[in-house]
């Protein structure tokens, strides 16, 4: 199990959930993929994938320089299959998938609720969207550094557990 490793070069795979993946969990993929050095391999997906990406989502992800073109909305069905990486972190990043029945997921991956608000939600002007939608990046963006500072082969199971819960409660 990742708390008893001793490799210095292991990646981390980590899987954010939201119900319609496509905006909150794809920008966490985005984030994580693109800001860790290679320490961990971010993915992405939902309980009822959309099917797309927000237009508002990959446009900021684009104007601060993540790459975009590996991101889609798919079924958090793929990652328990056989065959799917197996998976070190789930965390779910909306109220709606802390709340569902998730798959069992093969090796017990450690799991945390980082709920944040839906920018596909918000109601008003386009230019408050993309703000709000920032706000939510920037949200993200702290949880992710924090949780990547961490010293995961240091920590016992039941002290990396109760992390992962407080940086979930983090604003």
């Amino acid at each position: 199990m990742l708390w008893n490793l001793t490799m210095s070069d292991t990646i981390y795979n980590v899987l954010f959930l939201c119900t319609g993946n496509s905006a909150r969990s794809i920008m966490a993929e985005a984030i994580l993929n693109a800001d860790t050095t290679g320490r961990f391999r971010a993915f992405s997906a939902g309980s009822h994938p959309k099917g797309e990406v927000d237009p508002t989502v990959l446009a900021l992800l684009k104007k601060t320089n993540y790459p975009t073109g590996d991101l889609r909305s798919k079924s958090w069905d793929e990652f328990a299959a056989p065959g799917a990486p197996a998976l070190d972190f789930v965390f779910t990043v909306c109220d709606n998938a802390a709340g569902e029945v998730c798959p069992v997921w093969p090796g017990q991956p450690m799991t945390a609720h980082w709920g944040v608000p839906d920018p596909v939600g918000f109601v008003g002007p386009e230019a408050e969207k993309a703000a709000h939608t920032a706000e939510i990046m920037r949200m993200l963006s702290s949880r992710i550094q924090i949780f990547a500072a961490l010293p995961m082969r240091s920590l016992d199971r039941l002290t990396l557990q109760k992390r992962l819960n407080d940086i979930g409660k983090r604003d």
